[in-house]
């Protein structure tokens, strides 16, 4: 049996562990991302007076809102545009 002049930590990850780690932080900070009320608030009242200011679509305005800067989101990350700290 030889002995190794520098054993390795046992508690270490290997070398390509934290590339990985990093990936699959930034893919569940994508998926938790949920816009502030107040984002999509000001964004679904600026389609609604943008649409004539006609009562009834709410839901659809606040749905279509939430959906669009999630979009916005995801494009920013794939540009590279959004802060990785």
């Amino acid at each position: 049996m030889k002995h190794n002049k520098f054993p390795q930590n046992q508690n270490q990850k290997p070398a390509g562990a934290s590339v990985s780690a990093t990936v699959a932080d930034l893919n569940q900070n994508e998926i938790d991302f949920e816009p502030s009320p107040d984002e999509v608030a000001r964004k679904a009242y600026f389609s609604y007076v943008n649409e004539g200011s006609l009562p009834g679509r709410e839901v659809q305005h606040w749905l279509e809102a939430e959906a669009e800067l999630i979009a916005e989101r995801k494009l920013t990350r794939v540009h590279g545009f959004h802060n990785r700290t």
